[in-house]
C-alpha cells in the first residue's frame, strides 16, 4: 500500500481539485491522508465536501494546531498504513499515472526513496505566476529546471520504514522537506514519466505572503553572516538591476513590480529574524 499525506494550510481554492486527482489514480493501493494544519479558511469544509461528492472512500482526515507542513505530515505517517509513504501539496494536481510511476523504482527494489523532475506550473498563463518561475530562473512553465541531477534532496516518495529510521522531518520552517536526506544520509533517486503540476503564486498578496515564507528559511535568514549577507543580497539596487534586465529578457516589465513585493517580504524576513518569530507559514 502507498500512503499519500497531505499538509493543508489554507488551500481552500486547490484542496478539492487536488484529491480529485488523486482519487483517479490508476495505482490502486492507495490511501491519502489529508492533516489540516490549523486552516483559518473553509480548508476543512472543502475536504470533508471533497469526501463526500467525489466519494472517496480512502481519505483519513486529521487536525493539528499550526505547527507547519514538517509536523503534519509526521502526524500523517504516524497513522499512515502504507509501506510507502508519498508527500504531496494541498495546491498540486497529478496526471493518473503519477502515484504508480513515482514508486515503481521503490517497488521493483532500485531505490528507497523517488522524486519526479516532470512537474510543471498549474497556472501558467497567470502572470504573477511566470513572474515567480522567471524570479527562480526558469523561463518555461517547469517547476524543476530540464538540466536538474538525478538525485534530489527532497523525497515525493520513501519507504516507510526509512522514514521512521529518522522520526520523520525536523521542524526548521520552509526548508523542512530537506531534512530526511540529511538524517538519512541519501538522496532521492529521479522516477521518470512521474508527471505532477504545482500552482505558483498568483496575486501580489500570495507573492508576499510565500515570500516572507521562504525568508524565513535557513539559507536567508540562518546563521549571522547568512542574514547581513542576504539583507544586503535583496537590497533595492542589486535587485533592480537584476530586475530590469529580467524583465526586458522575458519582455514583462511587471517583473519590477512583482520583485520589489517578493524582495520587501524576504527583507522583513530577515529583519524578523534578529527577534523571536515563527518559521511556519
Amino acid at each position: 500500500m502507498v500512503s499519500v499525506i497531505i499538509p493543508v494550510y489554507n488551500e481552500e481554492k486547490t484542496i478539492s481539485d487536488c484529491l480529485d486527482s488523486l482519487s483517479q489514480q490508476s495505482y490502486q493501493s492507495i490511501e491519502i491522508i489529508v492533516v489540516d494544519d490549523g486552516s483559518k479558511d473553509n480548508s476543512k469544509i472543502k475536504i470533508q465536501n471533497a469526501k463526500i461528492q467525489l466519494k472517496i472512500k480512502n481519505l483519513k482526515i486529521l487536525s493539528q494546531m499550526h505547527f507547519g507542513p514538517g509536523i503534519a505530515r509526521n502526524l500523517g505517517a504516524k497513522h499512515a498504513k502504507g509501506e510507502i509513504l508519498v508527500f504531496v501539496d494541498a495546491d498540486m494536481i497529478f496526471d493518473k499515472d503519477f502515484v504508480r510511476k513515482l514508486v515503481a523504482p521503490i517497488i521493483e527494489k532500485k531505490s528507497k526513496g523517488t522524486f519526479t523532475k516532470e512537474e510543471y506550473v498549474s497556472n501558467w498563463d497567470n502572470i504573477w505566476a511566470r513572474c515567480w518561475n522567471y524570479n527562480q530562473g526558469i523561463g518555461s512553465n517547469r517547476r524543476i529546471p530540464q538540466d536538474y541531477p538525478n538525485k534530489s534532496p527532497v523525497f515525493r516518495a520513501i519507504l516507510k520504514s526509512e522514514f521512521n529510521k529518522v522520526e520523520g522531518f525536523d521542524n526548521i520552517g520552509f526548508t523542512d522537506d530537506w531534512t530526511l536526506s540529511r538524517k538519512l544520509g541519501f538522496k532521492a533517486d529521479l522516477a521518470p514519466g512521474a508527471i505532477c503540476y504545482h500552482r505558483n503564486p498568483e496575486d501580489l498578496q500570495e507573492v508576499y505572503s510565500q515570500a516572507r515564507w521562504i525568508g524565513k528559511n535557513e539559507f536567508i535568514s540562518g546563521t549571522i553572516f547568512r542574514r547581513l549577507f542576504n539583507l544586503l543580497s535583496y537590497n533595492f539596487i542589486p535587485q533592480w538591476i537584476r530586475g530590469v534586465w529580467l524583465s526586458i529578457e522575458h519582455k514583462q516589465p511587471l517583473f519590477l513590480v512583482f520583485q520589489s513585493i517578493y524582495c520587501l517580504a524576504v527583507q522583513l524576513s530577515i529583519i524578523g529574524s534578529f527577534l523571536p518569530q515563527s518559521k511556519n507559514k
